[in-house]
């Protein structure tokens, strides 16, 4: 039996999420697929919003647009809000070690709101951005912000609801667009 490391020795991975609002004011979410132990924590709760880390020297709005390319192929988008600060989340006990690559204790993430000018035919989850990275999910939908909470594995609710409160006033100013 491996000894799980010391939480507080590790650090936070610095990453960017994305939230990407359509003309109705719906964010889309992904259902993460499981392609390895450490993913099997979320199989009970795999909805999230694209997100992903930070690379060295990347300013987190590139980040953001990279990413969102690299898991859904979206570039019809234009930044419309950003959240006020660093949203974190702690990894459970059980994934401590091995999810993450088992270097870091959670991640510490900056989120940013994008409009989507694009047409639905543009989302491509299942071959995403030039096909040379894997898939993270394996289906898409749009859903309402104030829902996200209760379709994300229960380690990041707390982070969701920030991210909800922070575009709260978001979905109703696009559909009066």
């Amino acid at each position: 039996m491996s000894k799980r490391p010391d939480r507080l020795s590790l650090p936070y991975r610095d990453c960017v999420g994305t939230a990407v609002f359509n003309r109705d004011g719906l964010v889309l979410i992904g259902r993460r697929k499981v392609n390895s132990p450490e993913d099997a924590s979320e199989f009970s709760a795999p909805w999230q919003m694209p997100q992903g880390g930070i690379d060295k020297g990347e300013a987190p709005e590139a980040t953001g647009i990279r990413e969102l390319f690299e898991e859904t192929s979206i570039r019809s988008v234009v930044q419309i809000a950003e959240a006020p600060g660093w949203i974190y989340y702690d990894l459970p006990d059980e994934a401590l070690g091995v999810a993450l690559k088992g270097k870091y204790r959670g991640q510490r993430q900056r989120w940013f709101a994008y409009r989507f000018d694009g047409e639905d035919s543009e989302i491509n989850v299942l071959a995403p951005g030039d096909g040379s990275m894997p898939a993270e999910f394996d289906s898409w939908r749009w859903e309402e912000l104030a829902a996200l909470p209760d379709l994300v594995v229960p380690f990041k609710r707390d982070a969701y609801r920030e991210i909800v409160a922070a575009f709260r006033e978001l979905p109703a100013k696009l559909r009066q667009r």
